[in-house]
């Protein structure tokens, strides 16, 4: 049994999982050989999938501090992926220890490392769901317990959005969530795209990759103008829906040579 209550037998080895193949990518070890496998070959054919993958971890600490930053005391964290410190709570923290942070993800290996790294201090919380079920995912105790739905809330959607099909109506699904949160919530996501890279440098043959292995989900790469469509009925913050290391740099703006390495949008919108 894992920590949350769950039985590692649950943890399914035989197909790639998104998140395990991410945890490759950014160099972790959480992960099995038939993640492994996987995630090579994408790096094999489309080498770019790292820079992307490190460029979505650290735009997503930019944005949580953002978040922190401009008053927001509560997250909600779905597709939180296998923890990696600094972890969502670990980086609002720094800016206030009185944030909480609800997370939530699809892998029951995630689970497994939930009471040693995303869990403490009774201001974070973890349970598995799938973003796909927005109603049992927002009526869960665990977000009864953390999250008062009468104050601005943090919802973060990074990096999972592209794993989800046209017919599972992502805009859908954002808007579901959107609907449950008061005015003046934040939404951080970030979405891949094949805007900066033709289909010459490997991409398209590395999104293959996730269905020709059998992987737990799709990858689905989309334009600008859909990944804008899913920020309806909010208003972005500056500097807009950017390639992740335009968005707010902690240092001096990023060169051309590391723009187009990155294939990834990412923003934040005020809910209206």
């Amino acid at each position: 049994m894992t920590d949350q209550g769950f039985p590692t037998a649950e943890i399914d080895t035989s197909r790639p999982h998104p998140a395990r193949m991410y945890d490759y990518y950014l160099g972790g070890k959480d992960n099995y050989e038939v993640d492994r496998v996987a995630a090579q070959q994408v790096i094999d054919l489309f080498p770019d999938a790292v820079p992307s993958a490190l460029g979505n971890r650290a735009f997503m600490h930019r944005a949580v501090r953002f978040l922190a930053e401009s008053g927001v005391r509560q997250i909600i964290d779905i597709g939180t992926g296998i923890p990696t410190a600094p972890n969502t709570h670990q980086v609002a923290h720094e800016v206030s220890p009185d944030i909480k942070v609800a997370y939530v993800d699809n892998d029951p290996i995630v689970a497994t490392h939930a009471g040693a790294h995303l869990l403490g201090a009774g201001n974070t919380g973890f349970f598995l769901a799938d973003l796909r079920d927005p109603e049992s995912i927002l009526s869960h105790p665990t977000i009864g317990r953390l999250i008062d739905f009468d104050q601005p809330v943090g919802l973060m959607l990074v990096a999972i959005l592209h794993f989800i099909r046209d017919d599972e109506d992502p805009a859908g699904l954002v808007a579901a969530y959107r609907d449950a949160l008061p005015a003046g919530s934040r939404m951080v996501l970030s979405h891949a795209t094949a805007d900066f890279h033709p289909p010459e440098t490997g991409s398209g043959d590395a999104i293959d990759v996730y269905r020709q292995s059998k992987a737990t989900a799709t990858f689905n790469l989309r334009a600008r103008a859909e990944v804008l469509g899913l920020f309806d009925g909010f208003e972005l913050v500056d500097p807009g829906l950017v390639q992740l290391p335009l968005w707010r740099p902690d240092g001096p703006a990023p060169a051309e040579q590391e723009l187009a390495r990155v294939g990834i949008y990412g923003g934040v919108g005020i809910k209206n």
